[in-house]
């Protein structure tokens, strides 16, 4: 098991001392305690950019509260992440609710509550009942599908939600065109819902099959399609200057960013709570964007931008 202490490097601090002096990061008065000194943990974390932050942001912050960390960061899937989770291997990760709805209580996607909170409690308590697994420290960050477009192409358009995209299905197909990935395209809780949930039908032809990564890129170039399928907090919206069209009819499931712990460690150590819940309300879908945007378009590394920004928020010091 690694140890998140090899990472911090002379060169990767070297590499940016000037980004964190610029922005006035590392100075003397971030929190430190020792409320978890003696304290052992495995931090797990699934294998995509935001969740490598959240790993090193969970690690970072309780070895600040003294405790030591083993780094398990980088686990392929969810269901992996999850099994090493139950089964003790790691102690915690950063999960979300939608996830834990539909993928690990196996509820149906259309029975998910619309209120972010009501899904985590209903999540939580099913949860903590049947497999010992406590929910903590609900966060703003929404991770969910969506619909997104150039900002240019939202103004000229008029589109700024799914109900104006779907009057533009209805009556100008050919500007409402959209690109996808085949698995967005064939759920029952992504586009064929979301056509029914609106009440408009837009024409194969109009319909582009690709790989998710180039939406980011080809969409706004209009190439071949001006709307796509995104992650809510994908860095590579702001970064390619575009814009997600609200969800107004709440179609979309919930993807609310949260903790969860194995119960028994949960139990043991009362400081969990505390910090993690202060983590998770200095979160947003807009800063995880722009965390997510620092590793996957600057190329800076996950440690040093989640040291950077438990820096900056005084969470470490």
């Amino acid at each position: 098991m690694r140890h998140i202490r090899k990472f911090r490097l002379p060169a990767l601090v070297a590499a940016l001392a000037l980004t964190i002096a610029a922005c006035g990061g590392g100075g003397g008065d971030e929190a430190s305690s020792d409320e978890l000194s003696g304290a052992t943990f495995t931090v797990g974390s699934k294998e995509f950019t935001e969740q490598l932050i959240l790993g090193q942001i969970a690690i970072q912050a309780l070895e600040n509260a003294g405790a030591e960390v083993k780094d398990e960061t980088g686990i392929q899937g969810t269901a992996t992440t999850r099994k090493a989770l139950t089964s003790g291997k790691i102690d915690m990760y950063w999960e979300y609710t939608g996830t834990g709805w539909t993928t690990l209580l196996k509820h149906d996607a259309a029975d998910a509550p619309k209120d972010p909170q009501e899904l985590f409690d209903q999540v939580a308590k099913e949860d903590l009942k049947q497999n010992d697994v406590k929910w903590t420290a609900l966060s703003e960050v929404n991770n969910t599908y969506a619909l997104a477009t150039a900002k240019s192409t939202a103004d000229d358009l008029g589109v700024e939600n799914i109900s104006d995209y779907a009057e533009l299905a209805d009556s100008s197909p050919d500007e409402a065109t959209i690109c996808a990935a085949s698995e967005f395209l064939d759920r029952a809780d992504a586009w064929p819902g979301l056509q029914k949930a609106y009440d408009f039908e837009l024409p194969s032809k109009y319909v582009t099959e690709v790989e998710l990564g180039i939406i980011y890129t080809r969409v706004p170039k209009k190439e071949p399609c001006q709307f796509g399928e995104v992650f809510g907090t994908d860095g590579r919206i702001p970064a390619n200057d575009m814009v997600v069209l609200d969800d107004d009819k709440n179609f979309f499931v919930k993807y609310n960013l949260a903790m969860t712990i194995n119960d028994e460690v949960f139990e043991k150590y009362d400081a969990l709570e505390d910090i993690f819940g202060e983590i998770s309300q200095k979160l947003d879908t807009e800063t995880m964007q722009d965390l997510n945007s620092q590793v996957d378009v600057d190329g800076l590394p996950p440690e040093a931008v989640a040291q950077k920004w438990l820096e900056d928020n005084k969470l470490i010091g």
